[in-house]
């Protein structure tokens, strides 16, 4: 397929640059593959029944985004340039690999200083990319970055307004636990305690899985082909009690709906050869029309990009063509787009 496949028209004022509050106040679109409901969030205790069981991804983002200042001594006097860095991973001997921004202004050996006390050193360049190494460690470090550090909005909100103190809040979900992303799964932005523990006491089940997304989410397809794309790759983790609780759901027969492009492409990882089974590492899994599903039955997803990876997604989890009709559906009925934008719940048919 070509990249053309997933291209559409969107209105630059349905890109939402805050969420709606309440979280559950957010519009909610249902899809059986046949039929097309307008709801809200709100509504999504209806959709489920007992036995269903929701998968969620625990990661928790990380205010991952730094602004600070490289100084030097030049023949002309002292000179600084303003450096801001995005943090993408840790790397095993403690340093961070690092998008750098002018990462010419930066030579290797210099140093970056931030405020609350935080600096950090360049390491090494590769491939358009810093590899840097902190002044603070553990407990320290992370103090320091909080307080440093802003949330990594996605490009086509940060394009449009700074970080602030609200999306600390905003861009993290209610059940964040295992630090290391620098994207959220937004889809789960919208889900509230009170929603959960209300499902739950309908009968609904929950699994947490962990996939920590990396700024990769965001790169755009480069290729017109798109079988000769290359996915990034994210670490991710299903532990032997996820893997358990999800195959005996299958078993009794009862749905499985991950809530987010990022659970679903893990659980679908760790069900490669058939049934889920424990899985730790990296994934990156792209999945496209034609690709056969194991495990999720239904997918919660907010409103995606064009020619993104993650139409493409959607488009093989309930047709390329149906994707079409939705998308040209919350189009002409102004949904909100993208990370803080309404979300949609939509069901699998074969």
């Amino acid at each position: 397929m070509k990249l053309s496949d997933f291209d559409f028209d969107l209105p630059e004022d349905l890109i939402a640059t805050r969420p709606v509050s309440p979280r559950e106040a957010a519009r909610l679109l249902v899809s059986d593959g046949t039929e097309i409901e307008d709801l809200h969030v709100a509504d999504l205790l209806k959709q489920f029944r007992e036995g269903d069981r929701l998968v969620l991804n625990d990661t928790k983002v990380i205010p991952a985004r730094l602004f600070g200042v490289r100084r030097r001594d030049s023949a002309q006097g002292p000179t600084e340039a303003r450096i801001e860095v995005t943090l993408l991973a840790p790397e095993a001997d403690g340093s961070w690999s690092a998008l750098i921004k002018p990462l010419k202004k930066l030579r290797e050996g210099e140093t970056v200083e931030f405020s609350a006390g935080l600096t950090a050193e360049l390491v090494a360049k590769d491939a358009g990319q810093g590899r840097i190494k902190f002044n603070l460690t553990g407990d320290d470090f992370d103090a320091a970055l909080a307080e440093a550090g802003a949330m990594p909005l996605p490009p086509y909100i940060a394009a449009k307004r700074p970080a602030d103190a609200q999306d600390k809040e905003d861009y993290q979900t209610v059940f964040a636990r295992r630090k290391g992303a620098v994207a959220a799964p937004t889809a789960s932005l919208h889900l509230t305690r009170e929603m959960l523990e209300a499902l739950e006491s309908k009968g609904v089940d929950i699994t947490y899985v962990t996939l920590h997304v990396g700024a990769g989410t965001f790169l755009p397809v480069k290729v017109d082909d798109i079988s000769e794309h290359k996915m990034h790759a994210e670490w991710g983790e299903v532990s032997e009690a996820a893997a358990a609780d999800i195959r005996d759901t299958k078993a009794k027969g009862g749905r499985v709906i991950p809530v987010g492009t990022t659970a679903l492409r893990l659980i679908e990882t760790a069900a490669r050869e058939g049934e889920i089974t424990p899985w730790v590492g990296p994934t990156d899994i792209f999945i496209t029309p034609g690709f056969e599903f194991k495990v999720a039955d239904g997918l919660m997803t907010n409103f995606h990009l064009p020619k993104s990876t993650l139409m493409m997604l959607v488009s093989a989890f309930i047709g390329t063509e149906h994707t079409k009709e939705i998308y040209g559906h919350a189009i002409e009925t102004r949904y909100r787009f993208f990370s803080y934008g309404d979300s949609s719940l939509l069901w699998r048919n074969g």
